[in-house]
């Protein structure tokens, strides 16, 4: 019997070894002011709580970026969220006081969550809007991919073995969505291409279905066209990855 307890024990414990260990998350919120003259600023973000490589590369960077979203006086860097809302805010009110009669209050709503988490890789996708008056606020998604073993960031560059073809391998599947054929040009149906020629969005990411690539408002289209999204699934690009799925 003490045998049978102890093959089953050790049964368990290798079971355990092999299950990928996931990050440990705790969500962080931070607001703006709350009075009828304050911009709208709200920040939700998960951070990592163990004590990791990974976990201080993956808050790290996103502070870095919502700081970025954030910081409006060039030239003083916030060194923290709470710094960056204060810039914001007082950007704002340094508009209000030469405008006073014309400012449009401010918004900035950003949030991040995890799109994807295996034993290799965390991806996490940062939404943002951003409005600092004019006709409209500038919305967007910001991909952050992440080598768990190693605790480094990855560059879109490092996610591929053969990055050209891949983009060849991209584009075919990006005309096949949006209906433009092999022999025409890449910006025929109204996209804007630089010098006419397909290239890899700025922001790619790991989803569970598949490898997103998102070309953000502007990026390769107007305004009005909003975000272009093409999801390749894994089982199609595998052979490209450098960390398969």
């Amino acid at each position: 019997m003490k045998s049978f307890r102890y093959l089953l024990f050790l049964l368990l414990l290798s079971v355990g070894c092999g299950k990928e260990e996931k990050i440990v998350f705790e969500e962080q919120l931070f607001n703006g002011e709350n009075c009828s003259t304050c911009p709208e600023i709200r920040v939700k973000i998960p951070v990592a709580l163990d004590n990791r490589k990974i976990s201080e590369t993956v808050n790290d960077a996103l502070k870095e970026e919502v700081i970025s979203l954030l910081a409006y006086d060039e030239g003083q860097q916030p060194g923290d969220i709470p710094e960056a809302i204060s810039s914001f805010r007082k950007g704002f009110d340094k508009l209000q006081d030469e405008f006073p009669d014309e400012t449009v209050p401010w918004e900035a709503n950003i949030e991040a969550q995890v799109t994807f988490e295996n034993e290799d890789i965390l991806t996490i996708g940062l939404n943002s809007y951003i409005f600092t008056g004019g006709a409209h606020g500038y919305g967007s998604t910001r991909f952050l991919n992440f080598h768990k073993k190693s605790g480094q960031e990855l560059d879109n560059s490092e996610l591929f073995k053969n990055h050209k073809k891949f983009v060849e391998f991209a584009e075919d599947q990006f005309r096949r969505q949006q209906k433009i054929k092999p022999d025409q040009p890449i910006n025929s149906t109204g996209f804007m291409f630089e010098g006419d020629e397909f290239y890899l969005p700025e922001n790619i990411g790991y989803t569970e279905n598949g490898l997103k690539l998102l070309y953000n408002p502007y990026e390769v289209a107007s305004y009005a066209d909003g975000t272009i999204e093409l999801l390749l699934p894994y089982t199609d690009i595998n052979s490209f990855l450098e960390l398969k799925i």
